[in-house]
């Protein structure tokens, strides 16, 4: 993994840090889809990571796609729409992918601007916090493109249709008071306390029973488009599986006597 892309574990918790801070932390180039798809697969793979914090180093969180790169027609934004295309869904989407397919819940800490692409990658987690200094905008319009990058999918979902509609026809951006307003974020809190926060919080998740943590976060995505009929019968096959671990009778046992349970993950 490149220095673009900064993986920190600190006891069960991952920061992931997009760091590109001289260029406001632009995603898409060469080193990105892979930078993003070993974070995610690492992730995964270790049972002890509970909570993932994504956040941009300086004063970005992401400026979104190199409109540079676009401009002159470079880093697979140049040559025949067929390879434009395969650029998208072999680099771009891939990030997007990534983000998305992490298995334990990931707070998007945005420390400041998330545009276009890094507003999609927000819209990725699982939650979000802001800085008072954070701007949030589907800018695609603007610069001639259409959501390419999953948005059209994820905003509505996020914030509604009526306002997912309006951010992206106009380009505007807005405000962290006015994303809390529209529900893009669940807090806004001042810039140096940010990380603080959203660590907080993060401890907070990680104090659950990591397995039926992933669980509840596989439930809440097919929740997104299955029916209401094939999460039932998917909650009764998980809770199925939770009722015999370990965890679930540890949760048992400290609620009966009082005190904080401590999980292994079995």
């Amino acid at each position: 993994m490149s220095d673009a892309l900064l993986f920190e574990k600190n006891g069960p918790v991952v920061t992931l840090t997009i760091n590109r801070p001289e260029i406001r932390n632009p995603l898409g180039a060469a080193d990105d889809p892979e930078n993003f798809t070993n974070a995610a697969a690492r992730i995964n793979a270790d049972r002890d990571v509970r909570c993932v914090i994504l956040t941009g180093a300086g004063k970005a969180f992401s400026a979104g796609g190199n409109v540079k790169a676009m401009r002159e027609g470079k880093d697979g934004f140049g040559g025949a729409s067929v390879h434009i295309r395969e650029h998208y869904r072999n680099g771009i989407h891939r990030i997007v992918r990534s983000v998305w397919g992490i298995e334990v819940p990931v707070i998007a800490a945005v420390n400041g601007p998330a545009i276009g692409l890094g507003n999609d990658v927000a819209c990725l987690c699982d939650t979000r916090i802001a800085a008072d200094t954070a701007i949030f905008g589907a800018t695609f319009l603007k610069i001639g493109l259409i959501p390419g990058d999953g948005g059209a999918w994820l905003l509505p979902r996020m914030i509604g249709m009526a306002r997912a509609s309006e951010l992206l026809y106009t380009g505007d951006t807005i405000d962290a008071a006015t994303a809390k307003d529209w529900g893009l974020v669940s807090e806004v809190v001042p810039a140096a306390e940010l990380m603080d926060r959203a660590r907080t919080l993060a401890d907070r998740i990680c104090g659950q029973a990591p397995d039926v943590l992933r669980m509840t976060k596989q439930l809440l995505r097919q929740g997104m488009t299955t029916s209401f009929d094939n999460i039932m019968e998917l909650s009764a096959s998980m809770q199925a599986l939770a009722h015999h671990t370990k965890d679930h009778m540890e949760a048992l046992d400290a609620f009966f006597e009082k005190r904080p349970a401590v999980y292994k993950g079995e």
